[in-house]
């Protein structure tokens, strides 16, 4: 018999956005290298040089979403930084974010980490493609990167301030940042803020309070507006301060620090929004996965309703699908998209995407009943699947569902290492599988639905 999962009730007055945008904040944190906690730990710090400069509930409202939110462009340029620097795109970005602001020391970082441990003729191949090309690339970067979080968050129903904060996180108050140069008080406040205050968490985390705070002053004036830092310095030396960034519940305190106004329950349309859109920032980590958690979800559905699954559940379940990939944030491109076979480490690496995704997701309240479901999607009927190396019993319907819309789904889209193949062929590879790794009844009802 089938282990059935039980459909949750509605969530309309369950959870609110700040808890919701709070915990999926870890899933960014992830994709950029960052140790857990980075963007909740961010929000703190800005929020308290917010409230210190007497900002309105409103502001506060927008800095509070900006800082929580400042990374979810963070996927879109991961491809093209392990295909510029040739490096894993997480290490990358992680050890980037902790070099000094001189370019003598941008140049030491990118000079060592780009290529590393290629052939000679390769290496000063892609450095010199950096010294010629440097400014260019680095404007790409930055703005496939704002771009796409300003996109998403719009997607969310986030005010045009929180997107423009977000647009603009990179802008430096002397002008010398991006996308745009903007400079002093053309820069949006909530931006100004967000930046010191992710500099702040990054060296803190790296090297502890004094460092974060030589930073922060030896920065003040270049990349930082001057007030703000003098704010900062106000703020980090009251009592707490401090201890909150180190607590094992800060994430419930930021929670708490969201504006009474946005303290607001959200309903189940929102929740398919939140699940779509994070499905966006999992798709845009590799150039091979655009649209897969979107084309796996609508065929999850399809496949679902062609089962007899009622509305409520094909719903909840159509969540599950878009979020099934959402571990693979966690993952260097440089396995995402080798187009080669991975060797034993990599595999490791690739196959711990579905514990990640089990994680993040068993954060968030109203998707805990989703993490299993989701993280399951590469169990197989014979146990021979992963992570847990569960069986037919454990396995439930509606993860069948997800498998068989998965696989299909990795067939017919280009791969790294292979072009899209026919719907024919992909079917016949599947039912090679049928009862070893793939549900029948799932895989009768792909089949109608493919060749209709």
């Amino acid at each position: 018999m089938l282990h059935q999962v039980i459909l949750p009730p509605s969530t309309a007055t369950a959870v609110t956005r700040a808890e919701i945008v709070a915990a999926f904040s870890y899933a960014l944190d992830i994709t950029e290298g960052q140790p857990a906690g980075h963007c909740i730990r961010a929000c703190w710090i800005g929020f308290q040089v917010g409230r210190e400069l007497g900002l309105s509930d409103a502001e506060l409202n927008d800095l509070y979403y900006t800082l929580l939110l400042k990374d979810l462009g963070c996927s879109s340029n991961a491809a093209r930084i392990c295909e510029l620097y040739e490096a894993d795109d997480r290490a990358f970005k992680q050890g980037y974010k902790t070099v000094g602001n001189s370019l003598a020391a941008t140049l030491h970082f990118v000079f060592a980490k780009t290529a590393q441990g290629r052939p000679a003729l390769r290496r000063a191949a892609a450095i010199g493609n950096i010294l010629k090309n440097g400014d260019a690339i680095a404007q790409e970067l930055i703005v496939a990167r704002c771009t796409r979080g300003a996109d998403i968050a719009r997607s969310l129903r986030f005010s045009d301030a929180i997107c423009d904060g977000i647009y603009r996180l990179d802008e430096h108050w002397d002008g010398s940042g991006r996308p745009g140069r903007l400079r002093g008080d053309a820069i949006p406040l909530a931006a100004r803020i967000a930046l010191l205050a992710q500099v702040v968490d990054v060296f803190h985390t790296h090297a502890g309070r004094a460092a974060a705070m030589d930073e922060a002053t030896r920065r003040s004036g270049n990349w930082f507006d001057p007030e703000l830092v003098v704010a900062l310095h106000r703020v980090a030396n009251r009592d707490g301060f401090w201890a909150t960034l180190r607590s094992p519940v800060i994430e419930q305190r930021v929670v708490r620090l969201a504006p009474e106004a946005e303290a607001i329950s959200v309903d189940d349309a929102y929740l398919d929004a939140i699940a779509a859109a994070f499905g966006q920032v999992i798709d845009a980590k590799s150039p091979f996965t655009s649209g897969h958690s979107g084309r796996v979800a609508d065929l999850t559905d399809a496949i679902a309703a062609k089962m007899g699954m009622l509305g409520p559940r094909r719903a909840w379940l159509r969540r599950a699908a878009f979020l099934h990939d959402i571990g693979k944030l966690g993952v260097s491109n440089a396995i995402l998209d080798k187009p080669a076979g991975l060797n034993s480490d990599e595999w490791v690496e690739m196959r711990a995407h579905a514990a990640h995704t089990r994680a993040i997701l068993g954060r968030i309240g109203v998707f805990v009943d989703l993490a299993d479901v989701a993280a399951a999607h590469h169990e197989r009927l014979d146990g021979c699947g992963y992570p847990l190396g569960i069986g037919e019993a454990q396995i439930s319907r509606e993860t069948r569902i997800i498998t068989v819309c998965d696989f299909y789904d990795a067939l017919t889209a280009d791969r790294p290492y292979r072009s899209a193949l026919p719907v024919e062929e992909a079917l016949r590879i599947m039912q090679q599988e049928v009862g070893r790794a793939i549900d029948p009844q799932c895989f009768e009802a792909l089949r109608a639905i493919a060749e209709s």
